[in-house]
């Protein structure tokens, strides 16, 4: 896939937004500035799990978490 080329949608772009933004909040811990709100994430979606009986926890944690980076990266 080329990086130059205008019809793969921005793909690449997204892919290295996360890898960037994952890689920034392993580095700098709490002081990053996506840290909190995705920690937040994982916490509802952890209740959420273990609150709705078809969603177990761990499932309910990575996709909050994931829902969370997602809206963080796409702003």
């Amino acid at each position: 896939m080329d990086q130059n080329n205008p019809n793969d949608g921005g793909k690449q772009d997204w892919v290295e937004d996360i890898k960037s933004e994952v890689s920034g909040m392993a580095k700098e811990g709490m002081h990053h500035p996506s840290t909190k709100p995705v920690l937040a994430g994982a916490a509802i979606g952890a209740v959420a799990g273990a609150l709705l009986p078809v969603i177990s926890l761990p499932v309910g944690l990575l996709a909050g978490a994931g829902i969370a980076l997602y809206n963080r990266v796409k702003k």
